[in-house]
């Protein structure tokens, strides 16, 4: 172990570049009995929280155009794929390599215009396929099934926006957006399909909102100074 560290640490001292295999025996060393104490104590659950945090902030580098940030932040949400992979060959369960043989394997099986003879020219026909081929992988066959695999960990108007484009997708759109419904609830899914409609992104909207409300607060209370 010592001289697998030693290499380790060698190459971080060169100018070569450092790989994805670096990375795992990182992970490695850190989760090793002599590893680091905090690293060791760590869960799937325990990061879970981590690992949003991570997500977050590699949007908000790309919102801001920061392409030296993004660098950073997608090697911290590489990190957390990682080690979320070790934690778990760990427990006998997948590793690494199921997980990139996993993805491989997915978008092989989703771009059949690619490697497949589908016909495929516009991206609506792109689309249509893959939400097809998603469905029968993951044996949905109503449209209720359909809108449960979305995510319940999304932000509620990210969650809210991809229910209603597949219920509209679908033909449901009337049942999903209820348009005599007086809660508040209601009344917020009316506005995402008004984003929607208008060709907008509800939470990126209120996220702008966000920062145009810090602005009006501050403008105000220098004005009061």
């Amino acid at each position: 172990m010592d001289s697998i560290k030693n290499q380790i640490v060698e190459k971080y001292k060169s100018e070569e570049k450092m790989l994805i295999s670096d990375l795992r025996t990182i992970t490695e060393l850190l989760r090793a009995p002599d590893g680091c104490p905090w690293d060791r104590e760590q869960t799937h659950e325990s990061i879970r929280e981590n690992f949003i945090e991570e997500t977050y902030e590699v949007a908000e580098a790309i919102d801001t155009s920061d392409t030296e940030l993004l660098e950073e932040e997608l090697g911290d949400v590489l990190l957390q794929v990682v080690f979320h992979s070790c934690i778990e060959e760990e427990n006998g369960g997948f590793d690494f390599d199921d997980v990139t043989n996993g993805i491989c394997r997915k978008l092989i099986l989703r771009h059949p215009h690619v490697f497949g003879n589908v016909s495929a020219d516009t991206t609506e026909q792109v689309l249509s396929n893959w939400d097809k081929i998603k469905q029968k992988s993951k044996h949905q066959t109503t449209v209720a099934e359909t809108l449960r695999s979305v995510a319940k960990s999304l932000p509620a108007l990210m969650r809210a926006e991809k229910l209603i484009g597949r219920a509209a997708k679908a033909g449901y759109l009337d049942e999903a957006v209820p348009q005599n419904g007086s809660s508040i609830g209601d009344r917020m899914l009316r506005l995402v399909l008004e984003a929607k409609n208008a060709g907008l992104d509800a939470e990126h909207e209120l996220y702008k909102a966000c920062d145009e409300l810090i602005s009006r607060v501050e403008k105000s209370e220098s004005s009061n100074e």
